[in-house]
């Protein structure tokens, strides 16, 4: 039978080497009695749009954070990454015809997954960076331990952000009319530059045009939040029960197995199995068809619509030969899903200079084959998933501005994984706009 705590049965992939043990029951204990995070019916209300986007009636734009920093619980920052997820998606309400189902990493994304349990520098070895939920990302030995009370400070920063995210949509959010919030002068040397302009001319008359003819009080902006359910001593301990017996994550919205903890026998998949939040899966290039079928089985055993969502990372070179395949033994199966494309993950490199980094052009055409795939096949793609900042960051090559190599240094700021700067972010949305409007 499951119960929150029935992971604990199961093999656990990225715990991390705690070596106060009793310190974390004491912190997971304190985590239960601590008010939720999210509501229930703000849950369901995700899981009804979702449904609505796999069959093609809305369009989910996830993004955010590779990692949140927990100085970044700030007004500036909270306030830039909404804004930047609003142009988004006003560029795609306006050129996909459809609503935009809003998703942040955010509130809650402090915990990453990694390759490696120790780096080495100087002949130093250490505990690998995790994220702020677990530990810290100087390279010192007292920063690298992991420490039970950060998921308490975790719990509050994500409680702060996640208040000061709702002051901000209930009141009507930012005048996005104005025309410093979409100069455009970045895709000057664009080839679709002309293309561009005309899209986002038409986006702010549109606004503009709202505003004049049917002027009303400020509306609510709808946002949902999401992260990775990595640690799942923090996920249970948030985890309560709701209507009709059943069980709520309410830590965020929309939680999702990694790569690294997709585990048919793991704790991770038994845990996500018995929450009745919709979730989602990350599906890389390494994972079995057979294993992928069997997991949605898993995930969604009442075949509900709405509830499990694939996030596929593929990398632009193996997309093409990986995704038809994955698409026909869903439709096999006839299991419901939505199709997600997260182009930014399969598409990681490393510089001459040991750098990190994502290169524009194979981010988009792994998107832009995403869509082609999909439509080719009668299926609907309906989200994508992108690791971004609304921050003038160089952490990932190429775009509109033409960031070389050795721009990278100039403004890298991510701890783990290469994030799209706002720039990039929005020419990625006007993209999505220019594929759409092609296979249509």
């Amino acid at each position: 039978m499951w119960r929150p705590d029935s992971w604990q049965t199961r093999p656990l992939q990225q715990f991390p080497p705690y070596p106060d043990l009793p310190a974390l029951q004491k912190a997971t204990q304190e985590l239960q009695r601590l008010p939720p995070l999210v509501t229930e019916a703000e849950i369901d209300n995700l899981q009804r749009q979702l449904a609505d986007a796999a069959a093609g009636k809305r369009f989910l734009l996830q993004g955010g954070d590779c990692a949140e920093s927990f100085a970044d619980c700030n007004t500036d920052s909270i306030t830039a990454k909404l804004k930047i997820l609003l142009k988004m998606s006003l560029v795609l309400v306006h050129g996909l015809q459809k609503p935009i189902i809003r998703v942040g990493r955010i509130a809650g994304q402090y915990a990453k997954p990694r390759s490696d349990e120790f780096e080495s520098r100087d002949e130093q070895v250490l505990p690998s960076y995790r994220g702020d939920l677990i530990n810290g990302a100087e390279f010192d030995a007292g920063s690298r331990t992991p420490d039970p009370k950060r998921l308490l400070t975790g719990y509050g920063l994500a409680s702060l952000t996640l208040n000061y995210i709702r002051a901000l949509t209930e009141s009507g959010f930012g005048d996005l009319s104005a025309a410093e919030h979409w100069d455009l002068s970045f895709v000057a040397d664009s080839p679709r530059a002309d293309e561009y302009r005309q899209v986002v001319s038409d986006v702010r008359r549109a606004i503009a045009l709202m505003q004049t003819v049917a002027p009303a009080p400020a509306q609510r902006t709808e946002f949902f939040t999401c992260h990775e359910a990595l640690h799942l001593h923090y996920e249970s301990a948030l985890t309560r029960p709701g209507r009709d017996h059943r069980w709520y994550n309410l830590s965020t919205h929309l939680p999702w197995i990694g790569m690294r903890t997709a585990d048919l026998a793991g704790a991770h998949v038994e845990y996500m199995r018995g929450i009745s939040n919709p979730v989602a899966l990350k599906v890389g290039p390494k994972l079995p068809l057979d294993t992928l079928r069997r997991l949605c089985q898993a995930l969604n055993p009442e075949r509900l619509p709405g509830r499990l969502t694939l996030i596929h990372r593929y990398g632009a070179d193996q997309i093409e030969s990986l995704l038809p395949a994955a698409i026909q033994a869903i439709r096999a199966d006839g299991m419901p899903v939505l199709w997600c494309a997260d182009p930014m993950h399969g598409n990681t490199r490393t510089t001459t200079n040991g750098i990190k980094t994502r290169r524009f052009d194979d981010i988009l055409r792994e998107l832009e084959s995403s869509f082609a795939i999909h439509h080719d096949c009668h299926s609907v793609l309906g989200g994508v998933h992108f690791e971004m900042t609304a921050e003038p960051v160089t952490e990932c090559l190429g775009g509109a501005s033409g960031l070389e190599e050795q721009d990278l240094e100039r403004a890298y700021k991510s701890l783990v994984d290469p994030r799209l700067n706002g720039e990039q972010a929005l020419e990625m949305a006007l993209s999505i706009v220019r594929v759409s409007e092609r296979l249509c």
